[in-house]
């Protein structure tokens, strides 16, 4: 025989160490390359869904912590500008006295000094509530206003346009846009118009 038909064919076999298997076994648990991009796609959305979440959020809550400086702004700021309004309401009497004090001394037809000196106080009372943003509420001669004046009589006048203030009896006064007290007043109705409500 041929001395190459001697040899084991087992022998030109490359040997392989023991315990590992063969590299074509490895490629068979490898990832197939469209799978992997598949899936990173879908945790990339995933990510990206949960940190728009996360932004949305952090907006929401900077919205309401600028509201909610906002507000304590506001009624800190109230709170200053409405300060004094228990002050004010309880000098509003004094005024009042002072003007009934200088329409009785006037109406006497004596007492001048004593007229120039309340009207001096008077007058210095008013500035001074003026100087803490009050004013009054001037209503004879005016249409009727609700928000401002309160009716507590009406007056049949046939020279006067409807709802028209024939009288002021006290004047109102307003603190910052806001109302202290109406103005009381008498109000035009037409000669005709017969008042319900007020006969028992």
């Amino acid at each position: 025989m041929p001395a190459g038909r001697d040899r084991d064919p087992a022998r030109g076999r490359a040997e392989t160490p023991e315990g590992e298997a063969p590299a074509a076994a490895d490629q068979g648990t490898e990832e197939n390359p469209a799978r992997a991009i598949e899936r990173l796609d879908r945790e990339l959305a995933a990510k990206s869904a949960e940190a728009q979440q996360h932004y949305d959020r952090l907006l929401r809550e900077r919205a309401e912590l600028e509201n909610f400086k906002k507000r304590v702004q506001r009624e800190r700021s109230e709170a200053v500008q409405f300060a004094a309004e228990q002050l004010i309401r309880d000098l509003l009497p004094l005024i009042d006295n002072l003007e009934r004090a200088i329409e009785h001394a006037e109406s006497g037809g004596n007492g001048q000094p004593l007229v120039e000196g309340v009207r001096l106080v008077w007058k210095s009372a008013l500035d001074v509530l003026e100087r803490h943003g009050v004013s009054r509420v001037e209503a004879t001669g005016r249409d009727f206003d609700p928000s401002v004046h309160e009716a507590i009589v009406q007056v049949p006048d046939a020279d006067r346009e409807p709802n028209q203030v024939v009288q002021q009896f006290q004047p109102g006064y307003v603190l910052h846009q806001r109302l202290l007290r109406p103005a009381k007043v008498s109000v035009s109705v037409r000669p005709n118009v017969e008042k319900g409500g007020d006969d028992d």
